[in-house]
């Protein structure tokens, strides 16, 4: 059965990754932007030249108003949400010594206020129609720190405490929440942090590579089946045994 899907952030990266991934294999999907609207049509135009159904979205997912009417407007074009991806992240790196309040809100808003909000909307048809799927993208920073990422740590762990609680809420009406953490992604993020650190990070892998978005997708995808109805509360780590 096609499952109308939301993933936010779905413009690049691990969030362009997934949209492309369940659209080709028959999930209708949402493409949720902030501000790159022409990005995010790319993904949709791939997904509808594959054969698939897609549209684009825009919203501030850490606004409750843009929250509720890109539901809206989903619902409308689509239908109900039924799988959602909370993949919409940021980053604001810095020691904690030098980071700026600013620096700290908004990480935590856009990362984890998000996963709240859009959570919250839609578990309303989910819980209506007793089925559904949130699976929210965490991180390894989220499990073990990182120097420089206090902020972004924090809403990764907060994603997970979150994501556990409410599990145990709505597992008895058919719906599943879980985690996706990944390790170091080859995506436009990571290339930002210049090629010594990129080696040093692949170094640092059992496998001695980066990860990338597809191999995040596939975990997605698996939580956001039937068949993975039995698994919720779960954090399922893909970082190439870096955390081991």
């Amino acid at each position: 059965m096609a499952r109308v899907t939301l993933v936010t952030g779905g413009s690049r990266g691990i969030g362009r990754a997934v949209a492309q991934r369940l659209g080709a294999s028959g999930y209708p999907i949402a493409v949720n932007y902030t501000s790159r609207a022409d990005a995010a049509e790319e993904v949709v135009e791939s997904i509808r030249s594959a054969g698939g159904s897609a549209m684009a979205v825009g919203a501030d997912v850490s606004q409750v108003d843009a929250v509720a009417a890109m539901f809206e407007t989903v619902e409308a074009e689509l239908g109900p949400v039924e799988v959602l991806v909370n993949n919409a992240g940021i980053t604001r790196d810095g020691l904690l010594l030098r980071m700026g309040e600013d620096d700290w809100d908004r990480v935590i808003s856009v990362n984890l206020k998000s996963v709240y909000l859009c959570s919250k909307a839609a578990l309303r048809s989910m819980i209506r129609s007793r089925w559904g799927r949130i699976v929210s993208i965490g991180s390894v920073s989220g499990l073990s720190g990182n120097p420089g990422q206090a902020n972004y740590a924090a809403s990764k762990a907060g994603v997970i405490g979150f994501s556990k609680s409410l599990a145990k809420e709505v597992g008895s009406r058919g719906v599943t929440v879980n985690v996706v953490a990944p390790g170091f992604i080859a995506t436009d993020m990571t290339e930002e942090l210049g090629e010594a650190a990129v080696n040093a990070a692949s170094e640092s892998t059992s496998v001695g590579r980066l990860g990338t978005p597809g191999e995040v997708a596939s975990a997605v995808e698996y939580l956001a089946a039937d068949d993975a109805s039995y698994i919720t509360g779960q954090v399922l780590v893909v970082d190439g045994g870096l955390a081991l």
